[in-house]
């Protein structure tokens, strides 16, 4: 309903900020990572995520669309709210979280307060085949492209390397240049692998 809001900064706290628009102030939850990359600036926009739940309605700001997109597919697993999505972005930014589910770390998601065991593997069970295949880039200008990956990763396997090794290679080579064609990261995953 609301994508982002652009306006003048009037209150900053690591757990929320007022944007004051047109007249209007928006309150917005946000995470510490958010609170950070916020300057002193009057002026700031934020992408926002509209929650509406029967006692409330909640404005929840980010300051890039992965940030947000993390928070969105979050809060799509079963247990986890809202809140709990903002504490996982709190604890570390979107590549981290993203290499956590993709690389199967149940042990990172169960320090963050308020997920244990169980949460923590439906959040890596639930979301690893949605982070693989949209590939949230940290600076959201571009997503990887599946194209390039997909074939590229055909020829490792076809070459004999292990699946997932070769679509971590993969996806660290095109996080790095994601205009890359496939034979120049079919080249780099081979010296890496």
């Amino acid at each position: 309903m609301i994508a982002h809001i652009n306006g003048k900064l009037v209150e900053k706290t690591p757990t929320y900020v007022v944007i004051e628009c047109n007249g209007v102030g928006y309150k917005l939850n946000i995470s510490l990572s958010t609170y950070s990359k916020l300057g002193a600036d009057e002026s700031c926009k934020l992408f926002t995520e509209f929650i509406v739940r029967e006692d409330a309605q909640l404005l929840y700001g980010f300051t890039d669309h992965a940030e947000r997109r993390l928070f969105q597919l979050l809060i799509s697993v079963s247990g986890v709210g809202p809140a709990t999505a903002l504490l996982v972005l709190s604890s570390a930014d979107a590549e981290e979280i993203q290499q956590a589910i993709l690389g199967g770390n149940a042990a990172w998601f169960k320090g963050v307060k308020g997920i244990g065991p169980k949460s923590a593997q439906r959040i890596i069970i639930d979301l690893k085949d949605k982070i693989s295949k949209e590939n949230i880039s940290a600076d959201n200008s571009l997503r990887l492209n599946n194209t390039v990956k997909e074939e590229s990763l055909s020829a490792l396997v076809n070459l004999g390397f292990n699946k997932n090794q070769a679509e971590k290679m993969i996806v660290k080579i095109l996080q790095a240049n994601a205009e890359a064609a496939v034979e120049e990261v079919i080249k780099l995953a081979l010296k890496g692998l």
